[in-house]
């Protein structure tokens, strides 16, 4: 290895940033260069993606900049189309300018996954997921703008098609967005639109298996299934979306209904850029690694997260692996970071073991689930377990910081429920006047000015 070693890590999020982190913390100065490449200059800490959307957290406390939190390291903001580590060589595609390569003499596989989507007509088109702060802020200003639409109108096609809001896939990211936007709207409606009724609203759940929260028991699941449909809320289980053409939804079930409103929280696979690289991959695509993430038959090469397939040696199960979830990655990433350490040193790495502690879920403004070592919580308390768990797991105190304060302004003031839906597409208006003063007269409406009438963008 060279005096001097590069070490390379794919991707900033958990494992990336985290690994990042610690190794400019354990490696002396001019020990070793650490350069993290990823396509956004931030990591996002997705489990409070849900809050805010719902106006909980400021959009901008729930992301961690890479180039501030990591000073010590060389940051790229671009994404690696392809690697050879047989040759230790990475092709960088920069957000501008020409493809360049890297060499380097460790790598750090932490490209982490994009969103799992099906063959689906129309998803496309009119879907969005939920994996980024973009489409957090997104869904926030179009739940609010429906509610705006359905406010402003006496038709009740459109009311009906407004107030609709549908969401597929019931594990932890789905559940919770579809809780909290849910609460958002309910307080929304209750205090600023006196034209509307909570009871207008449809919000519809579809599950293709037989429960949701698959990460906790039956009976825990049980009972949120109980405590959605308690509001109103409609959670189809056993159920898969067959199409949505034209905002109009089609279930296996045989029901049928309009929906402005489509959010795709059904599951994740590893990033596909995995298929650009030499490393050696499972039936499912993941990375395959040794217990002590070193990534099989790779010297040299490391890798956690949800692309990895790492050996769970708390399970007795052969061939049993971590679940690709933020607990496990922040974890992995610290063991990670410490054996990439001890190998530049010639010390042998630890293998990662781990036993899952449990899950904590939000349903809204003082309502949750959680279960935790095997005690199960529910409604405040475990809505307070939620809170409590992720500020501590949120990097940086600059961030835990900023998330407790904005958590005690909603406190004390009134909820904000506005819609800044020109955050869509800035530029519509300044267009529509330069149209206007070329031609003199307004131009036709265009692909996204319907859009912002409240046809969904595609994601």
């Amino acid at each position: 290895m060279a005096q001097r070693p590069v070490v390379l890590v794919v991707g900033g999020g958990y494992v990336g940033l985290y690994t990042a982190l610690r190794l400019q913390k354990r490696l002396s100065r001019g020990r070793a260069e650490v350069v993290v490449v990823d396509p956004q200059p931030h990591m996002t800490y997705q489990p409070f993606l849900p809050e805010a959307a719902a106006g909980s957290v400021e959009p901008r406390h729930v992301v961690v900049p890479l180039r501030r939190t990591l000073p010590r390291c060389r940051v790229v903001t671009g994404a690696v189309t392809g690697l050879s580590h047989a040759e230790r060589r990475a092709r960088i595609a920069p957000i501008e300018g020409e493809t360049y390569e890297l060499s380097y003499d460790v790598l750090v596989m932490a490209a982490g996954s994009v969103a799992r989507t099906l063959p689906i007509p129309g998803l496309a088109e009119h879907g969005v997921g939920f994996k980024n702060v973009g489409e957090a802020i997104y869904l926030r200003n179009h739940v609010l703008g429906r509610l705006d639409a359905a406010s402003s109108t006496d038709d009740p096609g459109v009311r009906r098609r407004a107030l609709t809001f549908t969401f597929v896939g019931g594990g932890y990211a789905g559940v919770e967005a579809f809780a909290e936007l849910e609460d958002m709207a309910r307080y929304a409606i209750t205090h600023y639109y006196p034209r509307l009724s909570t009871a207008d609203m449809r919000w519809v759940l579809v599950e293709a298996m037989g429960r949701i929260l698959p990460e906790v028991d039956l009976d825990m699941a049980a009972w949120t299934v109980k405590q959605l449909t308690a509001r109103g809320m409609d959670v189809r289980l056993n159920t898969r979306l067959e199409s949505v053409t034209d905002c109009h939804v089609r279930l296996s079930d045989g029901d049928e209904f309009d929906s402005d409103t489509l959010v795709w929280t059904a599951g994740t696979k590893p990033n596909p850029m995995l298929r650009e690289t030499d490393l050696p991959v499972d039936e499912r695509g993941r990375v395959v690694c040794e217990p002590t993430l070193q990534v099989r038959g790779m010297p040299d090469a490391w890798s956690a997260g949800d692309l990895a397939a790492v050996p769970d040696l708390t399970k007795e199960t052969p061939g049993a692996t971590t679940a690709p979830n933020a607990q496990h990655a922040v974890r992995q990433a610290k063991r990670l970071a410490d054996n990439v350490v001890a190998s530049i040193e010639g010390r042998e790495p630890q293998p990662y073991r781990h036993s899952y502690a449990g899950s904590v879920a939000s349903l809204g403004l003082h309502k949750g689930v959680a279960q935790v070592y095997g005690v199960k919580l529910k409604g405040w308390p475990a809505w307070f377990m939620h809170r409590t768990y992720h500020v501590s797991r949120v990097p940086t105190f600059n961030r835990k910081a900023r998330v407790v304060a904005d958590w005690t302004l909603a406190a004390v003031f009134r909820r904000e429920v506005i819609s800044l839906g020109q955050l869509q597409d800035p530029r519509r208006e300044f267009v529509q006047a330069a149209n206007t003063g070329r031609t003199g007269s307004l131009p036709p409406p265009s692909a996204e000015d319907k859009a912002q009438s409240g046809t969904l963008r595609a994601s």
